[in-house]
């Protein structure tokens, strides 16, 4: 590992750790909530405890002057909701201009056993060494989607992660199996850092229970957008997620950092 690749790492990341916020879901979903005043979500969930923030590379001026220190990752792939077909994720962004948007890291988005896998892998592959050569991190959203694939089989999840430690991702994100002891069998087919996405929002409870099982199965955090930045209190929200993920906390003491808890 480079200097430089070590050192960004370290931005995105505390000890090892990582709590990302993605908020790229502009270009996906257009501005939902929590995304029309970007910089107000940005402050809170930096001010909460996440390491990075995550959008297109369009939406850097309005990150950097918000994060807090925090780390910044740009997304270099994207479809849209109202598009043929979502799953259909096109290159938006290179990693030279991930690095001209101040990014400390980039991400791709890839969804195993789609229709698409074929061309997603040579893009990550492609975008994997050019980062390279930059000492640019690169996230690797790799997702187990497509026709007959079980989006929470720990078998599939696993192939997923493998295949983008396969192609040189440095930090890869997936699906959440559903607890902790078949989510160890998806941390164990690589020997990059496992994060979470969010998955479909649930209540406070549930979200802090997920980071929970994930970290007990070996995970090494959580890349968590909507059920984040569309919180009512994101802030709060990332507070308790850190609470599990920075200081090992469980459910309660968590909840309760976010102040969740009733008095």
């Amino acid at each position: 590992m480079t200097a430089g690749l070590s050192a960004r790492l370290d931005r995105i990341s505390t000890n090892d750790r990582y709590l990302i916020v993605p908020m790229d879901h502009g270009i996906t979903m257009g501005a939902v909530k929590g995304l029309v005043d970007i910089e107000s979500t940005i402050d809170g969930v930096t001010s909460g405890g996440a390491d990075a923030v995550l959008t297109q590379r369009g939406i850097a001026p309005r990150v950097h002057d918000n994060k807090n220190g925090a780390g910044y990752i740009v997304h270099a792939n994207a479809s849209t909701t109202i598009g043929p077909d979502e799953q259909d994720k096109r290159v938006t962004a290179s990693a030279e201009a991930a690095v001209r948007a101040g990014a400390d890291a980039v991400s791709f988005h890839i969804n195993v056993g789609s229709d698409y896998e074929p061309d997603q892998i040579e893009e990550l592959a492609e975008l994997s060494e050019d980062a390279s050569r930059l000492g640019l991190p690169v996230l690797a959203m790799a997702y187990a989607r497509g026709p007959g694939v079980d989006s929470t089989d720990p078998e599939s999840l696993g192939h997923a992660v493998r295949l983008a430690e396969e192609l040189g991702a440095d930090v890869v994100k997936t699906g959440y199996s559903g607890d902790g002891d078949t989510f160890g069998r998806v941390t164990e087919s690589t020997r990059l850092p496992v994060v979470i996405a969010g998955g479909s929002k649930g209540t406070d409870r549930e979200t802090v229970e997920m980071v929970r099982g994930a970290m007990d199965g070996g995970a090494a955090g959580v890349s968590m957008g909507r059920s984040i930045f569309q919180h009512d209190d994101p802030q709060g929200i990332a507070s308790a997620v850190s609470a599990v993920v920075h200081d090992d906390a469980d459910v309660e003491t968590a909840l309760d950092a976010g102040g969740f808890l009733e008095a």
